[in-house]
């Protein structure tokens, strides 16, 4: 049997939510991917083009720093990655995420919260920051109310 984590970054609690029933789905671990620098309501204004998130996702280098070191990836075999969807994919500290990690020989299965927009092309868009072992897989758009037996019936689905 594999051993889980369920890894996620929530700028509003939403995606939290969502990643706390996954990771009891699943029987799961859970992390939570915290940046530096906590997102304030105006940095999250996606309407204004100088608020922090609109820059960052307009800054493909661009890579939030984050507090932690202590995913521990290397324990685990199937890591789930969560985030809210942010101009059609995942924000930068989800990279930053990636970048600090060793994900060789791992699987992650993403899935997002959005309030409009579904994943796009985000496994494509995250694989330039993960080894060429790793293996990226859509997941699930986890919006709504979520139930732990309908997380355990998809999670039966993916066969990991």
């Amino acid at each position: 049997m594999s051993k889980k984590l369920v890894a996620y970054f929530s700028a509003s609690g939403r995606t939290r939510s969502a990643a706390q029933l996954l990771a009891e789905a699943a029987a799961a671990d859970l992390y939570e991917i915290t940046p530096a620098e906590p997102y304030t309501k105006a940095d999250l204004n996606w309407m204004d083009k100088k608020s922090r998130s609109s820059v960052e996702m307009n800054d493909s280098a661009s890579r939030p720093v984050i507090t932690g070191t202590d995913a521990h990836i290397e324990d685990y075999d199937v890591i789930f990655l969560g985030f809210p969807i942010w101009w059609y994919t995942a924000p930068t500290i989800v990279r930053t995420f990636l970048e600090k990690y060793d994900f060789s020989g791992k699987t992650i299965v993403l899935f997002a919260t959005s309030g409009s927009s579904g994943m796009g092309n985000t496994a494509e868009d995250l694989r330039s920051s993960v080894s060429e072992t790793t293996n990226i897989t859509e997941g699930k758009m986890l919006n709504g109310r979520q139930s732990v037996e309908s997380l355990k019936r998809w999670l039966d689905s993916l066969d990991l």
